[in-house]
């Protein structure tokens, strides 16, 4: 997968692993990590699957309805691709969390339903239910940090409550960041993200 690794300056901050959105690069949220997790290694990846010309972590069928073969499929790839990216690179592939945006929230909660131990905490900016129908592993001591628009026109608000009460029924504890914008990631809801990684995993 073409990616960018930077290596950290505080060993002991988990690794960022960063999805971007569709038709973003692996350049794109690396000033957003950066802000979030001063000090931490990240390990930014650019989706495998193009639409139209845009980068994709998956396919989908139309907006909002995805290609859930290609979804496991593309799951199974990218955690192939964390542990072989944790012994080139050196980091601790027990210790990550995810960073993800749009389409890239919602195969970083695809790794977490299909995963157990996928990721120590996850940033999901403007997330989707990603399968339904799993038996999700256990995430008990998992902090996760959703950021949703009550108006989002691509993301219904009930979709993401959904996402959230499974995330919480499986063990995780969610901070939810809702505010009144559409699906653009907003300067406050990075700062909110930011306040949560500090308190989580920068003590």
């Amino acid at each position: 997968m073409q990616h960018i690794f930077q290596k950290g300056t505080n060993e002991a901050l988990p690794t960022v692993v960063v999805f971007h959105g569709t038709g973003g690069t692996e350049q794109d949220l690396i000033p957003l990590a950066e802000m979030i997790a001063p000090g931490a290694s990240i390990l930014s990846l650019r989706g495998n699957v193009s639409e139209n010309g845009m980068s994709r972590f998956f396919r989908r069928l139309a907006e909002g309805v995805f290609d859930e073969e290609d979804l496991v499929f593309r799951t199974h790839e990218i955690r192939d691709f964390l542990t072989q990216a944790s012994e080139q690179y050196g980091f601790d592939a027990s210790n990550l969390v995810a960073l993800g945006y749009s389409n890239g929230a919602n195969i970083a909660a695809s790794l977490m339903f299909h995963f157990d131990g996928a990721f120590k905490g996850a940033l999901l900016h403007h997330p989707m239910v990603p399968m339904r129908g799993l038996d999700l592993p256990d995430m008990s001591g998992v902090q996760v940090f959703v950021g949703a628009g009550r108006n989002d026109g691509m993301v219904p608000a009930a979709n993401t409550e959904e996402l959230i009460a499974l995330l919480e029924g499986a063990g995780a504890a969610v901070k939810a960041n809702w505010e009144h914008f559409g699906h653009q990631l907003t300067r406050t809801e990075a700062e909110g993200a930011r306040r949560w990684f500090a308190e989580h995993f920068a003590g």
